[in-house]
């Protein structure tokens, strides 16, 4: 298949922290992304007061934008780096606390409470800890996750997002054959094949 070159890659959490040691982290939209701006009123519906995931979240600054205007917004990312910067970055007062279910895992928490980011592997995060989702905003996610990994990601995704939620992704599209990725390509069947 296309995809056969990018199928066994895996990149350890020791790749990905050491990407925010360097600052080579090109995947930061430090202006937010402009997707979420185009599709914000997809996301919203119309509703205030939402609940939205922001799935191995890094420092995104749509996070602040979107508690900003009054939903509440929970992240994941194992790069306490990065979530440290997000608070010093947007000068929010925040308090650490750990995580009782997952060991080792720490849960930063803007003093407002309105932002919530846990420090840990996303597969360890249930809905009994994080609770239910309206929004999901992957912008990175799905296509950083290991190839070999996408179903359980999927599968997590999918018991964290309440009836009506919706789920905004951002994928790319290249020749896998010249790139192996993160970002991973993701194809449009594959996508069908995993959300349904």
């Amino acid at each position: 298949s296309s995809i056969g070159a990018q199928k066994d890659r895996v990149v350890t959490k020791e790749e990905w922290l050491q990407k925010w040691e360097t600052g080579n982290i090109g995947f930061h939209k430090e202006q937010g992304h402009p997707l979420l701006q185009q599709y914000l009123d997809v996301l919203l519906n119309g509703r205030s007061g939402l609940r939205v995931f922001f799935p191995l979240c890094g420092k995104a600054v749509e996070m602040k934008w979107l508690a900003d205007m009054g939903h509440s917004v929970v992240g994941v990312e194992v790069s306490e780096q990065a979530l440290k910067e997000f608070f010093v970055e947007h000068n929010l007062p925040y308090c650490e606390e750990p995580v009782p279910e997952i060991s080792g895992a720490k849960k930063l928490q803007s003093v407002s409470g309105n932002i919530s980011l846990y420090c840990c592997s996303i597969y360890d995060l249930s809905s009994s800890i994080v609770g239910k989702f309206d929004g999901v905003w992957d912008r990175g996610a799905l296509v950083a996750v290991n190839p070999g990994d996408r179903q359980r990601y999927v599968s997590l995704m999918i018991t964290l997002m309440e009836k009506n939620s919706s789920y905004l992704l951002v994928t790319v599209s290249y020749d896998p054959n010249k790139h192996k990725g993160p970002p991973f390509y993701v194809p449009e069947s594959e996508i069908q094949s995993l959300f349904g």
